[in-house]
């Protein structure tokens, strides 16, 4: 039993020991609750307003509805049925598991069920998302607006033209609009401020412009390749991070650990950390150039260069695109190979370690960063923030650590220290993080190779796509990417295919700390926050 009766009938799943990012419970176990139920068991998990407190080590990673299936139907789940299924994943650090449930609302029930957001705010996307897809709209939503505008949105009538944004009166304060056409290489998105002279009062931040039904084409595909291969393009800079993800779901039918798994899973964590480093480094070069620090940002750029060039000798790609496939895998990290990738990124740590003397020591720089756009803790367990966007306002959370997802000698995460590394959420703390995380990366980096040296002779599995699922199971896949938390959710028939498929990058979390960062700011800070956070437009339009 646990503490709390609110949570006796909460299904706990622990995830696998060496995999613990992934986990899978029977569709029929999961216990679906009376609304009011429900409800009371969230507050109790994440905390409330009303409260006056959040919860740091749990936190919300899914929450999603699905039309209710048929018995034995093994198509994708049709409106017809009489409702929805809700599913609901709470993440719990401190104990290591993963808490399930759901709920079921009837298209014809008179009572709408009440907004959980309001109590809640971290909840807000999800149930936006339940309201756009299926016009199930949450009594008394404090931000009843579209999320991601899909193509089988309920109402066709809502387009990102017509995004309803805020509005405040009066005199004294006028608009701004940025994008949704940005300079340069930035993906589309709207950005409208509502500001008083220079200062920011409001921001508001409108995404939707390039939904790819990345989660439609996945369920839509038996093709075990082709799934991967999507995958990995759910978002272009964290193409290791998704599809470690994506794979973790493919290879959880399998009844137990499978020959070369180990090998597989520490190639991975290496080619993860080196995502993770070199994005690390590049969004450095991104923030000296918007501080007009010239020397950080060719610095940085040419060092990003170096860490993408070792991934390519490793598997012909820059970004590690054909690395990760289930069950195996093409290019080996070999002794030479590993050999090379640690030769070039101890310079590369050498390098920038001087590239952050430099930084931390220059009373410029340090004037336009300190005590700049800052989100406090409190704010920040709020919005349910993830990643290092939860990190730098001292907030532990990464998956790495609460599921020992590496499991090997010699691998840890970052470790928190508000002295040293910031904590207090400005632009600094933003800046400082991102040189803690490429230490640590680096050092993981090295004790992957380490490990993998002591594992040569082993054998190397090839890549196998003829596997199915676990049959009528709930899957999850949690991986620490270089932004922070990404989670997959597949639901599966009877066959074990997939029937829903639900992605989860972090920035769903993390934008909502952007538009927090620049309030109260002044209107010239905003490129800055934006590129301290590097948040992705597609991981969120999906």
């Amino acid at each position: 039993m646990m503490e709390n009766n609110t949570l006796d009938r909460w299904l706990s799943c622990r995830p696998g020991e060496g995999n613990g990012g992934v986990g899978c419970v029977a569709l029929a176990k999961v216990p679906m609750l009376p609304y009011a139920a429900f409800g009371a068991g969230m507050r109790t998990l994440l905390g409330s307003v009303s409260d006056g407190t959040f919860s740091e080590s749990n936190r919300c990673i899914a929450y999603f509805a699905v039309p209710q299936q048929q018995e034995g139907d093994a198509q994708q789940p049709q409106h017809a049925g009489g409702g929805l299924n809700c599913y609901a994943l709470v993440a719990r650090d401190r104990e290591g598991d993963v808490l399930v449930a759901g709920y079921t609302i009837d298209y014809y029930q008179e009572e709408l069920p009440a907004s959980l957001a309001r109590e809640i705010p971290a909840l807000h996307v999800f149930e936006r998302e339940i309201t756009e897809r299926y016009g199930i709209r949450f009594a008394g939503s404090p931000w009843n607006k579209p999320l991601r505008y899909p193509h089988d949105r309920h109402c066709t009538g809502d387009t990102i033209d017509n995004y309803p944004f805020y509005t405040i009166g009066g005199g004294e304060l006028h608009e701004v609009q940025v994008g949704p056409v940005h300079a340069g290489i930035i993906e589309p998105g709207a950005f409208r401020f509502l500001c008083d002279g220079e200062r920011i009062v409001h921001l508001e931040i409108a995404l939707g412009y390039q939904h790819r039904g990345i989660e439609t084409l996945l369920v839509g595909t038996k093709h075990r390749l082709r799934q991967i291969l999507t995958g990995e393009n759910i978002a272009g800079d964290t193409a290791i991070g998704h599809a470690t993800a994506l794979a973790g779901i493919l290879e959880s039918g399998a009844a137990e650990d499978w020959e070369g798994a180990e090998v597989i899973r520490c190639e991975r964590a290496v080619a993860l950390e080196m995502e993770r480093l070199a994005m690390h480094i590049g969004d450095t070069a991104a923030l000296c150039m918007d501080l007009a620090y010239q020397t950080g940002h060719v610095a940085c750029e040419a060092l990003r260069t170096l860490v993408i060039n070792a991934m390519q000798q490793w598997c012909g790609n820059r970004f590690g695109k054909g690395l990760v496939r289930p069950f195996g895998a093409h290019h080996r990290l070999t002794l030479e190979r590993a050999k090379l990738i640690e030769t070039k990124l101890a310079e590369v740590i050498g390098r920038y370690r001087a590239v952050e003397r430099d930084l931390l020591s220059a009373p410029s720089v340090l004037a336009r960063l300190e005590g700049i756009c800052r989100v406090g803790r409190e704010q920040a367990l709020r919005v349910g923030a993830v990643g290092p966007a939860a990190r730098m306002a001292g907030i532990e959370r990464d998956v790495r650590r609460a599921f020992n997802f590496h499991a090997l000698e010699g691998f840890e995460p970052v470790v928190i220290d508000a002295e040293r590394d910031g904590g207090n959420g400005d632009l600094l703390a933003r800046l400082k993080m991102r040189f803690r995380e490429a230490e640590v990366s680096y050092a993981m980096i090295a004790a992957g190779c380490k490990e993998l040296a002591g594992r040569w002779f082993e054998s190397y599995p090839a890549p196998d796509y003829g596997r199915a699922l676990a049959k009528r199971s709930l899957v999850f896949s949690l991986v620490e990417g270089w932004r922070g938390e990404i989670c997959h959710v597949a639901l599966t028939d009877a066959k074990g295919e997939l029937t829903t498929y639900k992605v989860y990058d972090p920035s769903i979390h993390n934008w909502m700390m952007l538009a927090l960062s620049v309030r109260g700011g002044q209107i010239s800070d905003f490129p800055v926050s934006n590129k301290s956070f590097n948040l992705s437009y597609c991981g969120h339009d999906l």
